[in-house]
């Protein structure tokens, strides 16, 4: 009978020491998923960024009406977004200029966002 209190007791202190090491969290681990998510969403914006303003270019380029709520709707975000490169070119055809200029855009925004990205993962140390 001893012997089982002995044991007993025994379980319990391993149980109380595994409860202790589970309770520690893993700060590292936690860091390095935040970076991942915060660089992974800078990514994943620029990306956006860049299809709604190649979506621009395939409309105008493809002639789609320019009435239609899906047209206008990207056609007010690409606008937005071209920032300084909505009139960088200026060609006599409003086709190329919108190609050129709307391109260039979104380019930009790919690069950038793969530059952010990368200073996120390293000023954040993220390990992968």
């Amino acid at each position: 009978m001893a012997e089982h209190a002995e044991g007993s007791e025994n379980e319990l202190a391993e149980t109380k020491t595994h409860a202790k090491q589970g309770s520690d969290v893993d700060w590292r681990r936690i860091k390095d998923t935040g970076v991942g998510l915060l660089a992974g969403i800078v990514r994943w914006v620029g990306l956006i960024f860049a299809v709604i303003l190649v979506l621009h270019v395939i409309f105008t380029v493809g002639g789609a009406n320019p009435e239609n709520g899906i047209v206008s709707w990207v056609r007010g975000w690409a606008d937005s977004l071209a920032i300084g490169f909505k009139d960088l070119f200026e060609p006599d055809d409003a086709k190329l200029r919108v190609l050129v200029n709307y391109g260039i855009a979104a380019l930009f925004w790919l690069i950038v966002s793969s530059i952010v990205t990368r200073i996120i993962r390293r000023v954040g140390g993220a390990t992968s």
